[in-house]
């Protein structure tokens, strides 16, 4: 994922970097080590993380822009 990211310049973060590694190293002993449902949540939350802070910032902007 983290060399993905990179290939196309994408920002990652050290949160990135730890929890990529982690499942890499619970996959790389034995793939059920790794609770894949919890890394999915992660892949989600890491998804939905910037359109969410971007509707968030719309509506604090909205407000701003209504009261001045």
């Amino acid at each position: 994922m983290i060399q993905l990211a990179t290939h196309f310049g994408l920002p990652v973060s050290t949160t990135h970097v730890i929890a990529s590694a982690i499942m890499g190293v619970g996959a790389s002993k034995r793939l059920s080590a790794v609770r894949w449902g919890v890394a999915g949540n992660i892949v989600v939350a890491w998804v939905l993380t910037l359109p969410v802070c971007a509707l968030f910032a719309w509506g604090c902007y909205s407000v701003v822009a209504l009261l001045t």
